[in-house]
């Protein structure tokens, strides 16, 4: 059974060589040759993952990106990664704030964009792997619900909206509540060491996560900074 992906890229050339590619691993690419199409293909294919181009003519990627994640339902938390121009990591930490769940460099090689596409579909998919026999599904910190089975999170009953790699990033550190962890003790933990991360994207999904679930996110009390080493899941919230 093949799984439907979506690609969003103006290069006509590169979108076939990646729809070749990853037919022959399984997956069923669709292109979209810019923003407007993509955002009409993904009402219609229903894709398990959107790889989108940074760069393109009219609506860039990053609105694109933008108009997902605002959208009602379930497409809006589909899983993105976001091809952006090689050597510019302002523009990686951008597209990670609008939303992107992980991204790649041009060029790149299809072998490393497959490896990503697997691991943050497995992440979607299968339960985390610390206290895999724990007896409830729930993590509760004061007002704070974490259902790592539905993958949803809420304060006070009201619904946050997370992309799936931010959810995967709150849940381990939930689970190692009170232990102060390294920023690669906490990318381990997420995703393991088969690739390569860039350790400022740590720091911009742990931001949109405090705006999501921190009273103030200025002034952070569910997830603590560590100067000089990393972070810290408060045990006892409010």
């Amino acid at each position: 059974m093949t799984s439907p992906l979506l690609m969003i890229e103006d290069d006509g050339r590169l979108a076939q060589m990646v729809v070749d590619y990853l037919g022959q691993s399984g997956f069923d690419v669709t292109h979209a040759p810019d923003g407007e199409q993509g955002l009409q293909h993904l009402q219609l294919v229903l894709p398990e993952l959107v790889i989108l181009d940074l760069m393109m003519p009219g609506m860039d990627g990053l609105e694109v990106c933008r108009r997902i994640r605002a959208l009602p339902g379930d497409v809006a938390r589909v899983p993105i990664i976001m091809l952006t121009a090689k050597g510019d990591p302002m523009d990686r930490i951008i597209g990670l704030e609008m939303g992107a769940d992980d991204y790649l460099p041009k060029p790149f090689e299809p072998r490393e964009l497959l490896a990503r596409i697997r691991a943050v579909l497995r992440r979607r998919g299968e339960p985390s792997q610390v206290n895999t026999t724990r007896s409830t599904p729930v993590l509760r910190f004061g007002s704070l619900d974490i259902d790592r089975d539905a993958r949803t999170v809420q304060v006070s009953g009201l619904a946050c909206e997370l992309t799936s790699y931010q959810f995967d990033l709150l849940v381990a550190l939930a689970e190692r509540a009170g232990r102060v962890l390294t920023r690669d003790q906490i990318m381990e933990a997420v995703r393991g060491r088969e690739l390569e991360a860039f350790d400022r994207s740590i720091d911009v999904h742990i931001g949109r996560i405090r705006n999501a679930i921190e009273v103030d996110s200025k002034d952070p009390k569910r997830i603590l900074t560590v100067r000089g080493v990393g972070y810290v899941f408060a045990k006892q919230q409010d």
